[in-house]
């Protein structure tokens, strides 16, 4: 497609291509990651792994670079830095020293490396295992490098495990600026011994409508924030003015007016506990606010926004390292705009917007880049009215998430659905997508959910590229189990390379319109679907044009594709109906239409009384060849003997139905098995079979505890 964005990985660089016809995805950054594996190293190489609990699934890339003491990674600088940021791992329980050599040259400061920040158990969530196997660590280098120039990592006195290095050239320390207070002018310690947290609080106060100034240096709060409104926090940069707490502002209200620019804040959160506020911003900071240029790593969360936010900016942030979410829009957020961020190894949905007790409405995630979020979604949005997602360079998502869930989940009550349209536009995800152990099967890429009720929003999915999902590129589900639909979604302009499975994973009841999806490198199928629970209904996909790579169905709905198996041949021998959408003209109290294809001869579809005549209907998913049907009711002796008038009829389409075989009679007798089989004429092909009843001398109203169709005679 015109539109689409391409992903070159080349040299370990990961980086988006695109046409003007559209902007490319990802935050615009100012720094530049290198793979370890694509280093040289006397190192050992891991991965590519997608296991949940390994090292390897956790990186970026799925691969990283194991060293042992005395080894050594080498970089080539991919551009002028003179500032190094290291994503690695070492043992639990351990901590070392990375050496840090520029051409050769040994240089005096080192990394320090602990895992002192990972290993989260959050034994509490379903499916969870030990996670957070990386941490990131950072080095002013004291002197220039400049493109080409060698760059090593040795491990100094422990094993260290490197995923990924980034470059980046760091500007001199800002000045203050006029008539700000500074926070040392109130008593804060720059040196980090001291306590300033109410040094900070005085300034604060003291400039209502004006600047506070965070001078270089390092400072130590030891409790939140609140109060703050109608005022701006500016620091000289994120690599010079930081500010060491676990919770910085903590508050349920403001008046708005908040601006917080240019500054780390590096907290000291080692486990995730979800009661405590251990969040850079826990709350609200009132309208028409903005958060730009932060450096935000071992926090819970990086801000968890409740209250009123209306048109707050959050942009050109750094969240690293956190147990649980980057940022949650915890509901009512109004016309929130967060871009050009970047993510890296979040212990939950890196964004989310949760519409809990009032709907998010109006609001977006833009151009931001997000990578490793190690239990959840890079992107989720949980409800919400008039949301976008656009322009999101995602990769590397792990157990339990996509890289982008469009979600009816609720979790808590009072929750505001999906409504009005939900515009998911010109996003790239590379190698979404992941096991979920709770369900003993794959999320895909980008994964629409009827978790706990149905989708009634209009949800646009356009411009898409997904690249090397293991498992599927677009999942459909009610994640619930409960069959609630998945409906009125479109799909236009996709470029899918590489699918460990399928292209389209259907798993409820529900519809969706595809439109230019191009597909290489499928790894089973185009297709698998299968709603479930049986019989809850038919996911129907129209084929508006210009698709092609996918259109193959995965042939047995009784078993998961695995990455890379191919579709295998189909058995001859099998129930094409088995565990396929069923619908009916009519049903008496629980014995609905798909207890006539669960496999059970015991249970069964019964229609309304004295309503003759009526039709049952079953989905098989894709044109059959059908040449035998077997009819049942329940084999039980209480069961007496009876004659149904029955018409079968077929269709391709689900609309326009012709005779297959006219209508009669076949009689059920327990004496016999309560079987009746139906033979159907020769090069007869169907989607849709249709049973009309006409006449039931046993009962008022036909009744059916199985029907089961074969391909051979």
């Amino acid at each position: 497609m015109p539109t689409a964005i391409s992903v070159a990985l080349a040299a370990g660089l990961l980086t988006t291509t695109a046409p003007t016809a559209h902007a490319a995805a990802g935050a615009a950054l100012p720094f530049t990651s290198v793979e370890a594996e694509s280093a040289t190293t006397t190192g050992t190489k891991i991965g590519p792994d997608h296991t949940q609990g390994t090292l390897a699934s956790e990186a970026s890339g799925r691969q990283a670079v194991r060293l042992t003491a005395g080894r050594r990674v080498e970089f080539t600088a991919p551009r002028a830095a003179n500032a190094l940021n290291v994503a690695y791992s070492v043992p639990d329980g351990r901590t070392g020293t990375l050496n840090v050599y520029v051409n050769g040259t040994k240089l005096a400061r080192t990394i320090a490396v602990t895992s002192k920040y990972l290993y989260i158990d959050t034994g509490w969530i379903p499916g969870a295992k030990t996670h957070h196997f990386y941490d990131n660590a950072r080095l002013l280098l004291g002197q220039n490098v400049q493109a080409g120039d060698k760059v090593a990592l040795e491990a100094a006195d422990a094993e260290v495990t490197v995923d990924v290095a980034d470059f980046e050239q760091v500007a001199d320390a800002a000045g203050q600026p006029a008539g700000s207070v500074s926070v040392t002018s109130k008593g804060a310690d720059p040196s980090g011994q001291g306590d300033s947290t109410q040094a900070f609080r005085d300034a604060i106060a003291a400039a209502q409508g004006g600047v506070v100034w965070i001078p270089p240096g390092e400072y130590r709060l030891t409790s939140s924030l609140s109060g703050v409104q109608n005022v701006t926090l500016q620091g000289a940069g994120s690599w010079h003015s930081i500010v060491r707490t676990s919770r910085f502002i903590d508050q349920s209200s403001s008046s708005g007016g908040v601006h917080i620019k240019d500054f780390a804040v590096i907290g000291e959160v080692t486990e995730r506990v979800d009661s405590n506020p251990d969040n850079f911003v826990n709350g609200s900071l009132g309208p028409n606010s903005s958060v730009s240029g932060m450096w935000l790593q071992h926090l819970k969360v990086g801000l968890w926004l409740m209250g009123t936010n209306d048109n707050l900016v959050v942009e050109n942030n750094r969240f690293l390292d956190m147990t649980a979410d980057g940022l949650n829009l915890n509901g009512n957020a109004r016309g929130v705009r967060v871009r050009h961020n970047f993510l890296r190894n979040q212990g939950d949905d890196a964004l989310a917007m949760w519409s809990l007790y009032a709907p998010d409405t109006d609001s977006s995630f833009e151009n931001n880049t997000i990578t490793q979020p190690n239990l959840a979604n890079g992107i989720a949005i949980y409800g919400g009215t008039d949301i976008t997602v656009k322009d999101n360079l995602i990769s590397d998502t792990n157990a339990l998430g996509s890289g982008i869930a469009i979600s009816n989940q609720k979790f808590l009550d009072p929750f505001h659905p999906l409504s009005g349209t939900i515009t998911v536009d010109g996003n790239t995800l590379v190698r979404t997508g992941a096991m979920n152990p709770n369900w003993n099967h794959p999320m895909g890429a980008l994964r629409v959910d009827s978790y706990d009720s149905a989708i009634e929003a209009n949800v646009r999915i356009t411009n898409t590229t997904i690249t090397d999902s293991p498992y599927s590129a677009f999942e459909f589900v009610s994640g619930s189990g409960r069959g609630f639909a998945a409906k009125n979604i479109t799909v236009d302009g996709a470029t899918v390379r590489g699918t460990g499975t399928v292209v389209v994973q259907a798993e409820t009841q529900g519809a969706a319109t595809f439109r230019d999806v191009t597909a290489t490198g499928v790894g089973a199928a185009g297709i698998y679907n299968c709603p479930y629970p049986a019989g809850a209904g038919t996911f129907t996909l129209t084929d508006a044009g210009g698709n092609s790579g996918w259109s193959s169905t995965w042939s047995d709905c009784s078993t998961w594709p695995q990455p890379g198996q191919g579709n295998p041949d189909p058995d001859p021998n099998r129930n094409l109906a088995k565990g396929r959408p069923a619908t009916a003209t009519g049903s008496q109290d629980v014995y609905t239409p798909g207890k006539a294809v669960d496999g059970d001869a015991n249970t069964y579809w019964e229609a309304t009384n004295n309503a003759f005549p009526q039709s049952w209907t079953v989905d098989l998913g894709s044109s059959e060849a059908v040449r035998r049907l077997v009819l049942k009711l329940p084999p039980s002796s209480a069961w007496g003997a009876r004659t149904q008038t029955v018409t079968v009829l077929g269709s391709t389409d689900g609309s326009t139905y012709s005779t297959v075989v006219g209508a009669t009679g076949y009689r059920f007798d327990p004496a016999t098995g309560n079987t009746a089989t139906v033979s159907l004429p020769d090069g007869t092909r169907l989607r849709y079979l249709r049973l009309s009843v006409s006449a039931n001398t046993g009962w008022p109203a036909g009744q059916f505890s199985e029907v089961e169709a074969y391909p051979t005679s």
